[in-house]
C-alpha cells in the first residue's frame, strides 16, 4: 500500500450530503475484483445522463480539477451499503484524500485498508475549503501534522493513531500482521517451551 505523509493539490468540491456508496460506484460494476479501471465508472449518475451522454459541466470531468487529488464532500458521505469497490473507484480516479464533516463507518474504515485518507473537518470549515477549492487554491494535507492547510486558513484534525501509523507506513492489515512477525515468533517460540504438546511435541 502507498503510504501517505503529505498531499499538496487542487481539491474537487462535491459537497453533496449522504452521498451513499451506490452514488460513488454502481453495484452494476461490483463485478470485477481487482481495484484498477473502476475510476470512469466513479460517480456515474452525476457525470452522465440515463442515454449514456456525458455531462459536461459536471465537477469531476471539469479542466480546472484535472489531477485533483483531494475531494471535499458532504456530510455523512460513504453510506449505504459497505461496498469496498467505493475506496478502490475513489483512488482509480486519482484521489488520495477525502475531507467532509462526517463519514459512513464502514466507509472510513475500508477507505483506511486502502490507504485513502478520510479528513472530518467542522462544517464551516469544509465550506471555506469549497470555497478555496472553487477558487483554485490549493489544499495541502499533512498527516504527521494532522493539518489541512488552504492559503492562510489552517485546520487541525484528529485522527486515529493507529490508523495513522498503518497510513504513514504504507501498511494494511496483512501488512501491519507481517511488520509483528518477529513479535509473533518470539510469543509463538515462548509458548511452545511452556506447552509443549501443543505445538507437536511431547508432554
Amino acid at each position: 500500500m502507498r503510504a501517505f505523509t503529505k498531499v499538496t493539490a487542487k481539491a474537487v468540491p462535491f459537497p453533496r450530503m449522504n452521498v451513499d456508496t451506490d452514488i460513488i460506484i454502481p453495484a452494476k460494476h461490483l463485478k470485477t475484483i481487482t481495484r484498477s479501471g473502476l475510476g470512469k465508472h466513479a460517480f456515474e449518475t452525476v457525470r452522465y445522463r440515463a442515454d449514456g451522454s456525458h455531462i459536461a459541466d459536471n465537477v469531476f470531468d471539469a479542466p480546472k480539477y484535472a489531477g485533483s487529488e483531494i475531494l471535499i464532500a458532504g456530510r455523512n458521505f460513504g453510506c449505504g451499503s459497505s461496498r469496498e469497490h467505493a475506496p478502490w473507484a475513489l483512488a482509480d480516479m486519482g484521489f488520495r484524500v477525502v475531507i467532509a464533516p462526517g463519514f459512513a463507518d464502514i466507509f472510513a474504515g475500508n477507505c483506511i485498508k486502502n490507504g485513502l485518507l478520510t479528513v472530518t473537518l467542522k462544517q464551516e470549515e469544509v465550506d471555506a475549503l469549497v470555497l478555496a477549492a472553487e477558487g483554485g487554491v490549493a489544499i495541502t494535507v499533512d498527516l504527521e501534522d494532522q493539518t489541512v492547510t488552504a492559503g492562510n486558513a489552517h485546520y487541525a484534525f484528529e485522527f486515529n493513531p493507529v490508523h495513522k501509523k498503518m497510513l504513514l507506513e504504507g501498511l494494511d492489515e496483512i501488512g501491519q500482521t507481517l511488520a509483528a512477525s518477529p513479535a509473533i515468533k518470539s510469543y509463538e517460540a515462548k509458548q511452545a517451551a511452556k506447552t509443549p504438546w501443543l505445538f507437536g511435541g511431547n508432554a
